[in-house]
């Protein structure tokens, strides 16, 4: 009786919409997010000024935050819209860094 509760299991396993274990593809992305992390760090010690260091990191930030959002929160599995939806914020944070570098460079 377990040789076939066995052979059912592994059927069922490979059926179409079954769960598959994400642990591998996970520990990836930690250790990813992990190299990311380490490499803010050391660029927050770089002697560069102020504007290019911000930059430096807000685009660290920008990076990790959409591998979080690809990978952990399964955007990779959903509609193109649903991502387009996602990336909304992102782009009003872009429209809104243009309009800041706009005033910081403008010529008075």
């Amino acid at each position: 009786m377990a040789h076939d509760q066995d052979h059912t299991a592994a059927v069922h396993h490979d059926a179409p919409g079954e769960h598959k274990s994400h642990k591998k593809e996970y520990f990836i992305v930690f250790l990813v997010l992990g190299v990311l992390t380490a490499l803010e760090i050391w660029a927050a010690e770089l002697p560069f000024d102020k504007f290019t260091k911000g930059t430096v990191l807000t685009a660290f930030a920008v990076v990790k935050a959409g591998i979080v959002a690809y990978y952990y929160m399964h955007l990779k599995d959903e509609t193109k819209w649903l991502k387009f939806v996602a990336l909304i914020p992102l782009m009003a944070a872009v429209y809104a860094t243009v309009l800041c570098l706009e005033v910081i460079f403008r010529p008075y």
